[in-house]
């Protein structure tokens, strides 16, 4: 195994796939969460873990009757979305810059939305449940609707890559745009608020929890699955408009059948089995890897990525990485690096080179072949990509 027990005073064990030391701040925000008395078993942290808010992102935390809506975070259901397709890398020449510039077309990124709305986005189930949701996004069901199908901003992404047989390979990442970003921001309130009140002592307000069987608890629980379902159909919706532009440039439109279809979360909580009871887990920047589950370990913008298949180590709750992890703050990334950085780290890949994305430059975050070497036991590598072309929001 390449995890080490943490040696700390805690009432859960603290099991680490980190490789290193844990700094000052990472250290406390361990013990936090591995003092509540409703963890089960033992927190796990993954090979990317960081500073986050709460909760480590890169932990995995698994609880009984509760659960603790600022460790899943705001971004709910961040996840990733691949596909391998039939083409080859000779078949992308002198074609990526035009691919690029119709994807920046066609996806919003940043803080835009969709002027049109087609149809697969107005014909999603999920609207039906739009008016059950928290009162305090009622207002913004034509701004979700509008968002349905949009990057965001951020280390989202979307990449044109190729694997080492020169098999091409679309890939982005985003989650629950705004709406998500609101449901989490009520209900962590809701969750401090119900701490203040009823005097729970605990060592960071952001852990703050509901109780399973309570109706804050199945509130929030409702709208955490309709986000996750939101930001899974976000994902899907970029996909097949990138796909098309892909078709159109390569095979002049013809619709093709991917190899093989990868769309998983890596912020998010479910309902799971695991050492013999129910449980509700939490992956705070961790991605599911059961045994044969297939899993997307993004590097940076100038790096290496991994699609895995899991091993289902079931010390790390079934889960592995779900990325690099940063090496250092955006505003420490934008103090450090200058735009020549910036160009000569991305050499080779089609994207934009300027200032708004140079917080998003390969050396802020750790090496992704690091990252990898601690989670042997957690997953196998199924293809190495490289990305050719991206798309920053």
């Amino acid at each position: 195994m390449s995890y080490n027990t943490l040696d700390l005073k805690t009432a859960s064990p603290i099991l680490s796939w980190a490789g290193h030391d844990l700094a000052p701040k990472e250290t406390q925000m361990a013990k936090n969460v591995a003092s509540l008395p409703f963890v089960y078993k033992h927190v796990a942290l993954m090979p990317d873990v960081h500073l986050g808010k709460g909760a480590l992102v890169g932990s995995v935390i698994a609880t009984k009757d509760a659960v603790i809506p600022a460790a899943v975070g705001v971004d709910v259901g961040c996840g990733m979305a691949a596909l391998k397709m039939p083409f080859h890398g000779d078949q992308l020449e002198r074609k990526l810059k035009k691919i690029r510039l119709e994807i920046e077309e066609a996806i919003p990124v940043g803080f835009d939305e969709n002027k049109e709305i087609e149809k697969n986005v107005t014909n999603w189930l999920g609207w039906q449940h739009f008016k059950d949701l928290h009162k305090g996004v009622q207002n913004l069901d034509k701004k979700a609707i509008k968002q349905l199908g949009s990057l965001g901003g951020g280390n989202h992404f979307i990449e044109l890559c190729l694997d080492t047989d020169n098999q091409v390979w679309l890939m982005l990442h985003s989650g629950s745009r705004g709406i998500g970003n609101q449901l989490a921001q009520c209900h962590i309130s809701t969750a401090k608020n119900l701490a203040k009140l009823t005097e729970i002592k605990l060592p960071d307000p952001d852990l703050s929890y509901f109780v399973a069987g309570t109706p804050e608890f199945e509130a929030y629980w409702r709208d955490l699955q309709w986000a996750q379902d939101y930001a899974r159909m976000n994902r899907e919706i970029m996909m097949a408009r990138f796909k098309h532009i892909v078709e159109k440039n390569i095979a002049g439109g013809k619709l093709t059948k991917p190899i093989l279809s990868v769309n998983c979360h890596h912020n998010y909580a479910e309902k799971e089995h695991h050492f013999g009871e129910d449980v509700y887990v939490t992956r705070k920047g961790a991605v599911r890897a059961r045994e044969n589950d297939y899993g997307i370990i993004p590097g940076s913008m100038g790096a290496k990525s991994y699609i895995v298949k899991g091993k289902g180590c079931a010390e790390s709750f079934c889960s592995c990485a779900h990325g690099a992890g940063r090496l250092m703050s955006r505003t420490q990334a934008k103090k450090h690096f200058s735009l020549d950085d910036l160009i000569q780290q991305t050499e080779g890949v089609e994207c934009r080179k300027d200032y708004k994305i140079l917080d998003e430059i390969p050396g802020a975050y750790k090496p992704i072949e690091q990252v990898m070497n601690q989670q042997s036991d957690l997953v196998e590598i199924v293809a190495t990509l490289k990305q050719v072309m991206c798309v920053k929001g």
